[in-house]
């Protein structure tokens, strides 16, 4: 789950990270009282989006008294960013910056560590930086056994290339984001800018967190966080069920089971769309388990079908600990529940291979379900049901 800036801002507070104030709007009048909250003569207006490139897109503005945040804010709110609209923002202290820097500590998974990275240039372009300059930014790796203790966090400072005076501190405040990261169950915690104010201090002055969906049962309070009005329909409603569901932009849908053999399937049916016209695209990537019963595929067809993009379906299925009968008879409870629902069923094209695949295959061709088909191979069946998905 990722966090909204104010929220990041919040949970480095909590952790000792030092931060400036912020308050949130949802309004311009909101947004005007907010800033008459803070009392500063500069403020900064914030829009509250999970993306990055604000400022540019014209998300970030400084405003000088009350009356100026409030009009900041009417800019502001309603602004689409990458996709995002505008619906909260933070009204901020103003900071005396003197030098803006980055820091990060993520997860590096092909090394099974965390990694920091810190560079004394930070600010809008840092992503630029570590394509145009990737010398300018320190990559130092963390031990998850150890994490950023006082000597991991020297290591950092030096790397990167602060000055000497500004070491101590900064190595500081670089321990006490290690904290955030490992109580909180972070996956990143990023932060750009991290500043010096004019009178030397270090502050936190934008942040980003992802926190392990994995470890919610350990953090109850992380609940709260959720933005249940922005969380993608489909995707809630498979949560609820238990299905690791995720939603793309295509029309073909896709079940499997087994997480590389549907990561396998997104490939080859996007490699097939190609032939088509538009392209057919994966729609989702769903994996049932390897020992997922009928009811769990039911409850993946049920989500998939109720997706306005699909056009067309494909179940993939090698059977091991997940019998092909077992499958095809979630299948036909599927198809039942969706017509006693009136719900409009799509082209739905199988490919079971694997333990009872015959079974599976029998119990098919016996309900003669309507828009169902068999296709033996992979490839045959990707490229199907890219065909029927260009069609419809």
């Amino acid at each position: 789950m990722d966090l909204y800036e104010y929220q990041a801002r919040d949970m480095f507070e909590s952790h000792g990270v030092p931060v400036l104030r912020g308050v949130t709007a949802t309004t311009p009048d909101e947004a005007q009282a907010a800033a008459e909250q803070l009392g500063t003569p500069v403020v900064v207006v914030k829009a509250q989006v999970k993306t990055g490139g604000r400022g540019k897109a014209g998300g970030v503005k400084v405003a000088k008294g009350a009356d100026d945040a409030r009009a900041k804010a009417e800019e502001i709110l309603g602004l689409d960013i990458k996709g995002h609209v505008v619906k909260k923002v933070m009204i901020a202290e103003g900071a005396d910056i003197a030098e803006e820097y980055y820091f990060s500590l993520l997860l590096d998974r092909a090394e099974r560590r965390y990694l920091a990275m810190c560079s004394v240039e930070g600010g809008m372009d840092i992503e630029t930086l570590a394509v145009e300059r990737p010398e300018a930014l320190a990559k130092v790796p963390v031990d998850p056994n150890v994490g950023i203790d006082q000597a991991k966090a020297d290591e950092i400072v030096a790397t990167a290339g602060f000055a000497e005076a500004d070491r101590a501190a900064i190595a500081d405040v670089l321990q006490k984001l290690w904290v955030v990261y490992r109580d909180e169950d972070a996956t990143l915690v990023e932060v750009n800018p991290l500043v010096k104010t004019g009178d030397g201090s270090i502050l936190a002055l934008d942040g980003k967190v992802t926190l392990d969906d994995n470890a919610d049962f350990r953090h109850e309070a992380h609940a709260a966080l959720v933005d249940a009005a922005a969380a993608d329909p489909l995707e809630a409603k498979a949560k609820e069920k238990g299905l690791n569901y995720v939603k793309l932009d295509g029309s073909v849908g896709i079940i499997g089971n087994g997480a590389g053999l549907v990561m396998s399937t997104l490939d080859v049916v996007a490699y097939a769309g190609e032939e088509f016209p538009g392209q057919p695209k994966p729609a989702n990537f769903l994996d049932i388990g390897g020992g997922a019963s009928a009811e769990v595929m039911a409850a993946g067809l049920d989500v998939i079908l109720g997706d306005e993009q699909v056009k067309s379906v494909f179940v993939n299925v090698f059977g091991g600990i997940t019998a092909c009968d077992a499958v095809a008879n979630g299948i036909v409870q599927a198809f039942d529940l969706l017509k006693q629902s009136g719900a409009p069923i799509k082209p739905l094209v199988v490919r079971l291979d694997g333990n009872n695949a015959e079974q599976g295959r029998q119990i098919l061709a016996e309900a003669n379900l309507d828009k169902l088909e068999q296709v033996d191979t992979m490839d045959g069946a990707a490229r199907r049901v890219a065909e029927l998905a260009a069609s419809n």
